[in-house]
């Protein structure tokens, strides 16, 4: 049984982040809505409280049964988990002038605290609260604090159960992920055993027992995610997996001949479908980005069918799903506003008939690629930027049309040479031309022009939860611009998009 840390969410921003230096330290960890705690089980080994955008004295502040937990397990409380904490054992959380947002420096620190261990008394941390716990009780010790907040840092005496006013998590925190690592390691007695290696091990084990010899069916993408659990499914069950990579019109220049080819080397059992027409007819007309995505959907679902129906006795449906595509479809509060549809989260109409089985859905982006770098598989393929399943639809704003997607689709590839060949796409985590539903005047020769305009969007992030803009080089965005400004007759504007995620997502639609 692997040995896990739970991470109860109360909505803070950075609960992923605290997930992700987690997993960095090989320790396996979940994140659960604060009300929907998972079953108790002998593999967890502590737990930590995150953040949260609420005050502990607002009337609907989430709220947690402290003392069960405290009874089976080390507990971390992070910001509004430590404040939650002192204040529902007897201390005072309040408004207050101590409040601090942004760096801080301990000021004091006691050494022989195991959550402090080998961290700089002077430590830089970085605070992000309005509230202040201002008392404790008595059987409370602070541990550390900053100049103007006394109870940064406390522990319960005789107990495993701490809490920290500032997040450790984000890099502006110096020695947070040592004091990440010490709560792990010392305090919850993790044993560090989740590796790549160990991954593929227990999940081929795990899908040789849950499938046996029955068949499976996939559709690829062209994208890290599907492929890599294409090459871990084939690995469990063989020829029993049939993959199917369809075309709807909307991939990326040539995209489809080279990544069939490349599927083909890697000893898969795909087939390739030309699905173009269908796809196009459906959209035609079609200028609402959600609706783009629905139909996109039910159209997929539709030629997937069709091909799943040619292969006799199929009973499971494979998917890529990865971990924050599960925790974006997840509200901490009950419902919330929709930020977009997963196209591959959620059920599967009646009737297909298939169960679903997703072999990453416990796994970041950048884990799923050293899953496949421990498989052996191609750093090219693996080294693919994400690219959004709707694919091109949701990168041209407005209605689609034939002649839309090949304007677009020849400013990408354009786009994506000129990554490459700087030097840059590596160092770029997703890039991709979006076509604006607007017209400019420009002037070529002796001629006005009244044509159309394309942005360029290139991001760096680790996993796609938060992201900001690659600050390309001028005379490299000079040269894409003037390429595709040439090279692509229909457009005579070129502009770059500067927008960070949060507040912008890293597609336009």
């Amino acid at each position: 049984m692997t040995e896990k840390i739970i991470i109860l969410d109360f909505g803070s921003q950075y609960t992923q982040l605290i997930a992700r230096r987690v997993r960095e330290l090989n320790v396996y960890c979940e994140i659960h809505p604060y009300n929907h705690l998972p079953k108790w089980d002998p593999s967890i080994k502590g737990i930590i409280l995150s953040g949260s955008p609420y005050s502990v004295r607002q009337d609907d502040a989430p709220k947690i049964d402290i003392s069960s937990l405290q009874k089976q397990c080390p507990v971390l409380g992070v910001c509004y988990g430590a404040q939650y904490i002192a204040h529902s054992l007897g201390g005072e959380v309040k408004a207050s002038s101590t409040r601090e947002y942004g760096r801080a420096h301990l000021s004091y620190m006691k050494d022989e605290s195991p959550l402090l261990k080998h961290i700089s008394p002077s430590s830089q941390v970085w605070m992000s609260h309005g509230d202040t716990i201002t008392s404790v009780a008595d059987d409370f010790e602070i541990i550390a604090s900053t100049d103007s907040v006394k109870i940064a840092a406390y522990q319960i005496r005789n107990t495993n159960t701490y809490g920290i006013q500032f997040h450790p998590e984000v890099t502006h925190s110096t020695d947070g992920q040592r004091l990440i690592q010490n709560f792990l390691i010392d305090i919850c007695g993790c044993s560090q055993d989740w590796t790549p290696d160990t991954f593929i091990e227990t999940t081929i084990a795990t899908l040789r027992k849950k499938l046996g010899g029955d068949k499976v069916i996939l559709g690829l993408s062209g994208g890290v995610d599907s492929s890599v659990a294409a090459v871990l499914l084939h690995q469990a069950i063989g020829e029993n997996l049939y993959c199917i990579f369809i075309d709807n019109g909307l991939l990326r220049k040539h995209e489809f001949e080279q990544v069939l080819e490349s599927y083909r080397h890697l000893g898969l059992n795909v087939r390739g479908i030309n699905a173009k027409d269908r796809f196009l007819s459906q959209l035609a007309g079609i200028k609402d980005p959600e609706q783009k995505r629905k139909t996109i959907g039910r159209v997929f679902i539709e030629v997937f069918d069709d091909a799943a129906h040619e292969v006799q006795n199929v009973k499971w449906l494979a998917q890529g799903t990865i971990y924050p595509d599960v925790i974006e479809s997840v509200s901490v509060k009950g419902p919330s506003a929709t930020i977009k549809s997963h196209h591959n989260v959620g059920g599967l109409p009646d009737f297909m008939k298939l169960q679903v089985v997703e072999p990453l859905n416990t796994l970041f982006k950048d884990e799923v690629r050293r899953v496949g770098k421990a498989l052996g598989m191609d750093t090219t393929l693996l080294g693919r930027h994400p690219f959004p399943g709707p694919g091109l639809a949701i990168r041209i704003l407005g209605d689609i049309t034939s002649e839309k997607v090949a304007l677009l689709q020849e400013a990408d590839a354009i786009f994506i040479h000129h990554l490459k060949a700087s030097g840059w796409y590596d160092r770029v985590w997703q890039a991709g031309a979006i076509f604006l539903p607007v017209q400019s005047v420009g002037v070529m020769g002796d001629e006005r022009t009244y044509e159309h305009v394309i942005c360029l969007r290139a991001v760096g992030s680790i996993d796609g939860m938060t992201a900001d803009w690659s600050h390309l080089p001028y005379e490299l965005l000079a040269k894409i611009s003037n390429d595709i400004i040439n090279q692509v007759k229909g457009i005579n504007r070129v502009v770059y998009d500067i927008s960070s995620k949060p507040p912008a997502t890293i597609e336009w639609e």
